[in-house]
């Protein structure tokens, strides 16, 4: 193999694909990128078995042929070079770069073993807009869980139903959902969990602007293709918890707030409990305020919020982060806080366009009286 191609655009695909690079493994070719030399294009592929990213680029090939470079280093290398033009050639075993009078070695690895990598997925298709997409993904990925223990909770629920688009997430302790609408959708009524990891890798790939996307889907896996970048990724197995069960469908305590201020007081709260395992602060409602304190070795903070409450006061401990986050998830400036009691689930939601809801489950605590 041997092309020539400008560094910053090599760089730009190698920082793209590098990403599905297997990190621990006991297969070395998982933890590379491969290089293949077609035509006018070099190809870029990286896959750790359940995601893989694809990337295409011009470049000058005088010899074709398929390679295994390591993929972190490759990486950190090539970003070094973005201003230089770039020469690849391979021969026993390494291959040798060079870029204005220099020349650098690396040890490369057969193609042979590379996992093949489908791309031929069209059997269903979903078109969404592509700022509706980055809303839905962002508005609820950051909900889903993180280990292992329950797998397909490292995943988002994605359901269609006619032109209706909802997505779930929830890791056990909290739950967020947003709804909205795709422009078509080959089958009328889908579900599928995509990991997590997928659905964030896909919003960074999306352009800004407007337009659409299209998400294919076939046995088991996804495909989007974004320009010259191709992700594809396995989807989860396995039964969604259903989130009719879960969130409650009446309240005692309903609290409308200032997002800003309310937001505000919560992280001076949350600074002083940032060390304990659940960074817990505690809202007492009333009728014309919330008053968000915490309490720790450190110190106290004691704050009122101003706020319209109808129903029952209340008062009730969480978890700082969680609330942080579905505040920050929401959109308008008024915050709509719904209530039962000190023990079951309690829901955020915009004032006015309710395109998501945040379910978070408060922290029992001997603090409560």
């Amino acid at each position: 193999m041997k092309l020539v191609c400008e560094g910053i655009n090599l760089s730009e695909a190698v920082l793209k694909v590098v990403k599905a690079c297997a990190g621990k493994t006991t297969i070395p070719v998982m933890e590379c990128i491969k290089l293949s030399a077609r035509n006018d294009n070099l190809t870029l592929t990286a896959t750790d078995g359940e995601i893989s990213i694809q990337k295409k680029i011009k470049a000058e090939i005088y010899e074709e042929g398929d390679i295994c470079v390591p993929g972190r280093y490759f990486s950190d290398f090539i970003k070094k070079l973005e201003g230089e033009q770039i020469t690849l050639a391979v021969e026993d075993g390494r291959m040798e770069l060079t870029y204005a009078d220099s020349q650098t070695y690396m040890q490369v690895l057969p193609a042979d073993d590379f996992p093949k990598v489908d791309v031929d997925i069209d059997e269903n298709s979903v078109v969404i807009a592509t700022d509706e997409l980055k809303r839905l993904i962002t508005s609820t990925s950051f909900c889903c869980a993180t280990d292992d223990s329950r797998p397909i909770l490292k995943g988002c629920q994605i359901v269609i139903t006619g032109e209706d688009i909802c997505v779930t997430a929830l890791d056990g302790f909290r739950l967020a959902t947003a709804f909205g609408k795709v422009v078509s959708s080959t089958s009328q009524n889908m579900e599928i969990i995509c990991p997590a990891r997928t659905l964030n890798e896909i919003e960074k790939m999306l352009p800004a602007g407007e337009g659409n996307t299209e998400l294919k889907i076939q046995r088991g896996l996804i495909l989007v293709c974004v320009d010259d970048t191709v992700l594809t990724s396995r989807l989860y197995n396995g039964d969604f918890i259903k989130k009719e069960n879960i969130i409650p469908k009446s309240f005692q305590t309903v609290v409308r707030v200032d997002r800003n201020l309310l937001k505000a007081s919560i992280e001076r709260a949350a600074i002083l409990v940032r060390n304990d395992k659940n960074s817990l602060i505690i809202f007492d409602i009333s009728s014309d305020k919330i008053e968000i304190s915490s309490n720790s070795e450190i110190g106290n903070v004691q704050e009122p919020v101003k706020a319209q409450a109808e129903g029952k006061d209340l008062k009730i401990a969480m978890n700082s982060k969680f609330i942080i986050d579905a505040i920050n998830a929401l959109s308008e400036d008024e915050a709509v806080l719904s209530f039962n009691n000190n023990v079951q689930p309690f829901i955020c939601q915009n004032e006015n366009v309710k395109d998501s809801l945040y379910l978070i489950l408060p922290v029992r605590t001997s603090n409560i009286a």
